[in-house]
C-alpha cells in the first residue's frame, strides 16, 4: 500500500505533457479575445459607415434644388457601396426644426454586426443632420 502510495504521489508531482495542455488553453482565450476585438472592430467601422453616409445624404437633402428623396437614395448608394445593401434597407429623411431653424433629418436604422456581418436586425439607429438651404 505504501509503495502504491509513493507510485501516485510521484504521478501528481510530474509535470510532464502538461505544455501542450497549457497551451491550447491559453490559445483558446487569446483566440477568442483577439476575435472578439476584431468583431468590435468591424461594430465600429459600420456604425461609423452609416452614421457618415448619414450625414452625405442629410447635406444632399438639404440643397435648396433637391428632394428628400434624393438624400435618402445617396445615402442609400454610399453604405451599399461599402457594406452591403442589407444596412441600408430602412433609410428615412423628413424635414426638421429640432436644431431651432429649418433642418433635414436622415435616419438609418440598420443591423448591428455580432459575428461578422451577421447581427440584431434594426438595433443601430444614428440620425444626422443638416441645415436646409432656400433659395430666397
Amino acid at each position: 500500500m505504501a509503495l502504491r502510495n509513493r507510485r501516485l504521489g510521484g504521478l501528481v508531482l510530474d509535470s510532464r505533457g502538461s505544455a501542450p495542455v497549457e497551451f491550447v488553453l491559453v490559445g483558446v482565450v487569446l483566440t477568442v479575445l483577439t476575435l472578439a476585438i476584431i468583431q468590435f472592430g468591424v461594430a465600429v467601422y459600420v456604425r461609423n459607415v452609416v452614421h457618415d453616409a448619414a450625414v452625405e445624404g442629410a447635406h444632399r437633402a438639404a440643397l435648396a434644388d433637391t428632394s428628400l428623396s434624393e438624400g435618402v437614395a445617396r445615402t442609400r448608394e454610399i453604405i451599399t457601396r461599402t457594406v452591403g445593401g442589407a444596412f441600408a434597407e430602412d433609410v428615412s429623411a423628413r424635414d426638421s426644426d429640432r436644431l431651432g431653424y429649418p433642418a433635414v433629418e436622415v435616419t438609418v436604422r440598420t443591423t448591428l454586426p455580432l459575428v461578422g456581418l451577421i447581427g440584431v436586425p434594426w438595433a443601430l439607429e444614428v440620425s444626422a443632420y443638416a441645415p436646409a438651404e432656400t433659395l430666397d
